[in-house]
C-alpha cells in the first residue's frame, strides 16, 4: 500500500541578479548599465551580471574575454564575498521570522517550508509576497519566488516572472504546468541530457510523460526514474535546515597556461592546502578523489580514485592527486587545475528519500 504524500507549501526564493545588484545598490553610478561581477583579465570570469549586460547575452560562468566581446561597454567589478554574505544574513532572518524549515542552496537563493509557518498564515503566496517585500524593505534588493507543492516544482516557478515576480503553481495545475514546459526548464536537465531527449523525441513534459519508467531508466541510468517521477509533480525531498555536504574542493584558474608538471605539483599543493582548511572547519573527510584538468583548448578532463578510508589530511589529498596527474600524459597545456573530494563520511547521515510511485492528489490553500 502506498504511504500517503506530506501536504507541503513550498517557496522558493531567488534574488534578482543578487552580485550585480549589490554592486549596483552600493554605487549609484552603475546603476541601468552592463555590469559583471569577476576578474576581467583575459582568464578572468564572470561571476554574475547585471540585467542589462544580460541583454548583450552575457550570463555567470562566461569568460571574460566572450563578455567583453558580446558588450563592448560592459563594466566590471571585483567580487565582495563579504558585502554578499552580509546580506545574505540580513535575508535569512527575514526567512527565519516565518520558518525554521529554511534550506539555503547559496548566499541568493533557497528553499522554505511554510506547510506550518509562525505566522499561522494559510497562504504560502501571500507568504511569498511578504518575504518579497521585506526583502526590498530592508535591503533594497528585488527578489523572485516560486510556490508549488515541492523543491523541484517551486525552483522552476521562480524562473517564470523573473525579475522581481513570483509565480505559484496551485495542485490542481501542477500536471499541466510541467506538460506545457520545454524539457530544457526542468531543473537537472543540462545542455547534454536535453540535447539526448530531443533526439529521442522528448521535447516537452507532455513528451515525456508518455515515456514508461522502464525506458526512461534504459536511457538514462538512475536519473531516468526521476524524470518519471518529477513529471508527474512526485518529489518527495524534504526542505532540509541542515543541508548534508556532498563534496568539498577548490580549483585554480591560472594567469599563463602552464605545461610544466612540476609547476602544476606546485598549484595542487596550494589547492590542497585549502581544501585541508575547508574540511577541517566543516569537519568531515572524504574517500573520492577528484582532479580536475582544464585544458588551453577549453576542454575539460576529470580523474577519480577511491580509497578505503576517509581522509583529510592535505598530504594524503595531495599524495592521490599527484598520482592521478601522473595518470596519463597531458593532452595540452593546463589553465586550470582543481581537487575535490566526495563520498564524505556525512552520506551516511543522509536519509533514504522514498522511491514509491505515489499519486499527487493535494488539496489545500496555496
Amino acid at each position: 500500500m502506498d504511504k500517503p504524500i506530506p501536504l507541503r507549501k513550498i517557496i522558493h526564493i531567488d534574488m534578482d541578479a543578487f552580485y550585480a545588484s549589490v554592486e549596483q545598490l552600493d554605487n549609484p553610478e552603475l546603476r541601468g548599465k552592463a555590469i559583471a561581477v569577476g576578474g576581467s583579465s583575459k582568464r578572468g570570469v564572470v561571476a554574475a551580471a547585471s540585467y542589462e549586460a544580460r541583454k548583450f547575452g552575457v550570463k555567470s560562468a562566461m569568460s571574460s574575454i566572450t563578455a567583453m566581446r558580446n558588450c563592448p561597454h560592459l563594466i566590471f567589478v571585483k567580487t565582495r564575498f563579504d558585502r554578499y554574505r552580509e546580506i545574505s544574513r540580513q535575508i535569512r532572518e527575514i526567512f527565519l521570522e516565518y520558518t525554521d524549515l529554511v534550506e539555503p542552496l547559496s548566499l541568493d537563493e533557497a528553499y522554505l517550508d511554510v506547510t506550518k509557518n509562525k505566522k499561522g498564515h494559510p497562504s504560502a503566496t501571500l507568504i511569498a509576497r511578504e518575504i518579497r517585500q521585506k526583502i526590498k524593505d530592508k535591503t533594497g534588493l528585488n527578489a523572485s519566488a516560486g510556490i508549488s507543492i515541492n523543491k523541484f516544482i517551486a525552483k522552476i516557478a521562480s524562473d517564470h516572472n523573473k525579475p522581481n515576480g513570483q509565480k505559484t503553481v496551485n495542485p490542481e495545475e501542477v500536471e499541466e504546468f510541467l506538460e506545457k514546459l520545454d524539457i530544457r526548464k526542468f531543473h537537472g536537465v543540462g545542455k547534454v541530457t536535453a540535447e539526448k531527449m530531443y533526439r529521442l523525441g522528448i521535447f516537452t513534459g507532455a513528451d515525456l510523460k508518455l515515456k514508461s519508467a522502464e525506458y526512461l531508466t534504459q536511457n538514462f541510468g538512475k536519473s531516468g526514474l526521476h524524470y518519471y517521477n518529477v513529471v508527474r509533480g512526485i518529489h518527495l525531498s524534504e526542505v532540509k535546515p541542515n543541508r548534508i555536504r556532498k563534496s568539498l574542493g577548490a580549483e585554480r584558474t591560472f594567469n599563463e597556461n602552464i605545461s610544466s608538471e612540476i609547476f602544476m605539483l606546485e598549484r595542487l599543493e596550494n589547492i590542497a592546502e585549502e581544501i585541508e582548511r575547508r574540511l577541517e572547519k566543516s569537519k568531515v573527510a572524504g574517500k573520492t578523489i577528484t582532479l580536475k584538468i582544464k585544458y588551453s583548448d577549453f576542454t575539460l578532463q576529470t580523474r577519480s580514485k577511491t580509497i578505503s578510508y576517509y581522509i583529510s589530511s592535505k598530504e594524503l589529498i595531495l599524495e592521490i592527486a599527484k598520482e592521478l596527474l601522473y595518470q596519463e600524459k597531458m593532452k595540452n597545456s593546463v589553465r586550470l587545475l582543481g581537487i575535490s573530494l566526495s563520498n564524505l563520511n556525512t552520506d551516511k547521515l543522509e536519509e533514504k528519500e522514498q522511491k514509491e510511485e505515489i499519486e499527487v492528489q493535494l488539496r489545500f490553500e496555496f
